[in-house]
């Protein structure tokens, strides 16, 4: 967390806010983040326009005239526009401020995510380059999938959070897309059919747009950039659901442990 859903639904929510305009001041007030914010970020930006953001799997890329401002959210990050003014929480490490009196402000309570300043090409930097397939993007297709997955016998539900074979498919959309996909999440990658596959693609595809359409999953720290808690919890049908009837045939929802992650699917509606 957050996930695909979470970081382009805050993509979206800062674009007619924050495109088209300069960064005056930056504030780091914490630059111990997962990687080190650099020293020199606040001369970087400086006076510099921000003229586009876009995203790839979980990270964010500000683009600027002579390079790009790379933000991930880590496990419990978010950016959100405040006033300038307005004073600092414990866990608010870093301003951006706005001509007028608006800043973006980045929150991290574990301190998982980063703000790095990368040069162009930003698909070069090492952070981006190994990142696999994009799920909202037309080359995911179940063919796809199966060419990745021939002769593994890791588990699927591993297969679609390897962020180097499919990226910003975390825990709860894997889980989802699983179940409606009928597919058991222990199942091998690499004995799975291609039309289980076209299944598959379809299911996480349309898993990861209601998500977005609810605004993301809000579980714990999660909120747009306008504040907003996500709504997709509401409407899962395994995550955290353990012991709860199936909205589909009634059957106990099971939970397990893969690769120290809980794992929730419906042991009748999934094989």
């Amino acid at each position: 967390m957050p996930e695909l859903p979470e970081v382009e639904t805050t993509r979206r929510g800062l674009l007619p806010h924050v495109v088209g305009r300069t960064i005056r001041e930056v504030i780091v007030r914490n630059p111990r983040l997962r990687w080190p914010v650099p020293r020199d970020l606040a001369a970087r930006l400086r006076d510099v326009e921000i003229l586009a953001i876009r995203r790839k799997g979980k990270y964010l890329l500000f683009d600027c005239a002579q390079g790009h401002l790379l933000v991930h959210l880590g496990m419990s990050g978010r950016l959100t526009l405040v006033p300038a003014d307005r004073p600092p929480q414990t866990h608010d490490h870093i301003d951006l401020r706005f001509e007028g009196n608006q800043a973006l402000r980045l929150t991290d309570p574990r301190r998982f995510g980063a703000m790095l300043w990368l040069k162009s090409p930003a698909e070069r930097h090492a952070l981006l380059a190994g990142l696999g397939l994009e799920p909202l993007e037309p080359e995911f297709t179940g063919a796809a999938l199966a060419q990745r997955a021939r002769g593994r016998q890791v588990a699927v539900k591993q297969f679609l959070m390897n962020g180097r074979i499919v990226t910003g498919v975390g825990n709860i959309y894997a889980s989802e897309a699983l179940f409606h996909a009928g597919i058991h999440p222990t199942r091998a990658a690499g004995r799975i059919s291609g039309e289980r596959w076209d299944r598959l693609a379809t299911s996480v595809r349309e898993t990861l747009n209601r998500a977005l359409r609810a605004g993301g999953t809000t579980l714990r720290d999660y909120a747009s950039a306008d504040g907003q808690a996500g709504g997709f919890q509401f409407e899962v049908a395994v995550y955290d659901r353990a012991g709860e009837p199936c909205r589909s045939c009634g059957t106990l929802i099971k939970t397990m442990r893969q690769g120290a992650r809980a794992t929730y699917y419906c042991p009748a509606c999934q094989h």
